[in-house]
């Protein structure tokens, strides 16, 4: 996350808190403000959260749920496109203190162990683990950035390495003020959940929804929560991940959606999710378009072996040209093994058709 100023750090760790400031929406979401509501609804417990200020990384926290869930609406309503007055905000009765209007959404969190009043300077970070790093590295124009299990392996471990005097003999923390999240449990209610459905009903079109942003944000929210779709559920889950070699940011090739699923039980990766959204009739051109994500992940995270992949395009519709073409273009042969080794056919790319539904104000998905 990243802050302004150490004073910003420390009130942020004491209040067990951290909000986005976002810009008023004007009477419609703009697609800065949907990719920070997507960027929340992916957050779940146990995630760890740290802070970023002028090239140093600030840790290391842990998301925690307050009863039910680790990320709420500040206000009532705060999730409508509405610029509110001073005292409509006041009115709504917020539930963080010295916060404002723009303060929509926030998550809550915990010491894990300590937050460090010393931080560690990005480069060192990055030349640390430079394998582990990924997104870290494509921190450009945004509030936060969501990372994976290995990038986060390997900042825990320099921040830790970097403050090992002080885990051992105590001092130089910052600390959570408890009372705070006591506070804000006692006031939460159901109407604070923060959810994507009226980011799709701002932008809903009859059946089609106007945003693929908003799309994303939905898919975010119930991938780690909803099992009963055709994508199944995934224990990480973000938006926008970089798909292609370092160059300038904002260039890169970026996956609407990418996760992953562990072995029941255990931290070891069992399958790779990417998911690439058109909010419209698909043309043909997405086939390559996915393909070139499915490629990139088999290189990059899961080293030849197809089999760890599944690939999905969700769009308004599809046209027959499309079904074909991923019919005949949508394959890969690889081998598994070495002594003996095995020869595998890859053809997991699942067309999935989307549409709005105005009675219930959900995405419903359709495999063709």
């Amino acid at each position: 996350m990243t802050l302004d100023s150490e004073e910003s750090l420390k009130k942020c760790i004491e209040s067990g808190t951290y909000s986005t400031n976002l810009s008023q929406p004007n009477g419609r979401w703009k697609t800065h403000h949907e990719g920070t509501f997507a960027d929340f609804l992916s957050m779940k417990a146990g995630d760890n959260i740290y802070f970023f200020i002028k090239r140093k990384i600030y840790g290391i926290g842990v998301i925690k749920d307050v009863k039910t869930d680790c990320k709420f609406l500040n206000y009532i309503d705060a999730d409508e496109p509405v610029e509110y007055t001073e005292k409509e905000y006041n009115d709504k009765l917020p539930l963080l203190s010295n916060a404002t209007s723009n303060n929509r959404c926030f998550c809550t969190f915990r010491e894990s162990p300590y937050f460090f009043k010393t931080g560690i300077d990005m480069d060192d970070a990055l030349n640390s683990n430079p394998p582990a790093f990924r997104m870290l590295r494509a921190m450009w124009k945004v509030s936060f950035i969501k990372i994976d299990d290995d990038e986060n392996r390997a900042l825990v471990d320099i921040i830790l390495k970097r403050n090992e005097e002080k885990i051992t003999n105590g001092g130089d923390t910052f600390s959570v003020n408890s009372s705070i999240g006591d506070d804000i449990e006692k006031r939460v209610t159901a109407a604070h959940r923060l959810t994507a459905y009226k980011l799709l009903l701002s932008c809903a079109e009859d059946n089609k929804i106007k945003h693929e942003m908003a799309i994303e944000a939905a898919l975010c929210e119930i991938l780690i929560h909803d099992n009963d779709t055709p994508f199944g559920k995934w224990d990480y889950v973000s938006h926008q991940v970089v798909a292609s070699p370092f160059k300038a940011v904002d260039y890169m090739d970026k996956m609407d959606v990418f996760g992953y699923r562990f072995i029941q039980g255990y931290s070891t990766k069992s399958k790779y999710l990417v998911i690439e959204i058109k909010k419209d009739i698909a043309n043909i051109d997405v086939i390559e378009q996915i393909m070139k994500y499915v490629d990139w992940i088999q290189s990059e995270y899961a080293f030849g072996d197809y089999s760890m992949i599944e690939a999905y395009v969700v769009a308004l519709g599809f046209t027959d040209e499309v079904v074909e073409k991923r019919n005949s273009e949508c394959v890969r042969y690889f081998t598994k093994g070495y002594r003996p080794s095995v020869s595998c056919k890859w053809s997991s790319v699942k067309l999935i058709q989307y549409e709005y539904n105005q009675t219930t104000m959900k995405l419903e998905f359709t495999e063709i």
